[in-house]
């Protein structure tokens, strides 16, 4: 069900990216948005770990440095069928994690300082299993691809504001209803596409959620890390880039931040309470 709602969900972006890229340019507008579109989910999917990485100065750790974490995600990786992934660790004494990678074979799994000092081995065990669900669900991918539709939407809406304020644009000139449109359409997909993509990115949440208690098999250990990580990320926030907030297993972003009213992560409360319902295996 999450997988057919993800679907439809980019559908929608797509949608309101071509409707824009129309409204703003007729069919020649809505070409150039999605070969805009295509430009900007190629760089996302080859270079967005690199950028990622090197944006929170990850480092990358071997068996010799970190054997207890290495070790860790070598055993779950093998439980998930899933190729080793590289292992980062990233300085900062906030708890959190995330995952990067264009695919199973390029996959990158990278955890903070802080979390390997707040969380128990089941805890850890339970948030490493999320990241890897993350990788085997093609989450990566599917982020990118959200994000780089939402960031073209986003550009293309800006555009339209200009056209309308200075009078260019539109497709019904001789009312107003062309330049009326563009207005609308710029307040609107912005939104919208915010939206769109925060919905995506739950679903995922809920399915990593899933996933990473089934090959752990310990959800009341990461029900127990989300718990922990919800409020150490409250009393201890993370300098995050708002653009990446969806990668993270919590919300890196703290209550107060006005991006924060778009979470891309569903509710803490909500995650912990599915994962106690579920048996361990």
């Amino acid at each position: 069900m999450n997988t057919l709602r993800t679907g439809i969900l980019l559908g929608a972006l797509t949608g309101i990216l071509l409707l824009l890229g129309g409204m703003f340019g007729g069919k020649q507008g809505m070409v150039i948005a999605f070969i805009f579109a295509i430009i900007m989910n190629f760089g996302s999917y080859w270079f967005s770990d690199k950028i990622v990485l090197s944006m929170y100065r990850a480092r990358e750790v071997s068996e010799h440095d970190a054997p207890e974490l290495y070790h860790t995600v070598k055993t779950l990786a093998l439980k998930a069928a899933l190729p080793m992934p590289r292992v980062y660790i990233v300085p900062g004494n906030t708890p959190n994690a995330f995952a990067t990678g264009r695919n199973e074979q390029h996959a990158v799994v990278a955890v903070t300082e802080g979390i390997l000092q707040l969380l128990d081995r089941d805890e850890l065990e339970g948030v490493l299993a999320h990241e890897l669900t993350h990788i085997k669900n093609k989450d990566m991918l599917i982020g990118s691809i959200a994000a780089t539709i939402a960031g073209a939407i986003m550009m293309l809406a800006s555009m339209a504001k200009w056209a309308a304020i200075f009078g260019v644009g539109g497709n019904d000139d001789d009312d107003g209803g062309g330049i009326f449109g563009l207005i609308i359409m710029a307040i609107l997909a912005p939104i919208a596409a915010m939206l769109i993509q925060m919905g995506i990115s739950r679903s995922r949440e809920y399915m990593a959620d899933e996933g990473g208690a089934k090959i752990s098999g310990k959800p009341y250990g990461l029900a127990g890390a989300l718990e922990k990580l919800s409020y150490a990320s409250k009393a201890l926030p993370m300098q995050a880039n708002p653009a990446t907030a969806h990668m993270f297993t919590v919300n890196p972003l703290t209550a107060k931040s006005f991006a924060n009213l778009f979470s891309t992560h569903p509710p803490i409360e909500k995650r912990i309470e599915r994962l106690r319902a579920m048996r361990p295996r």
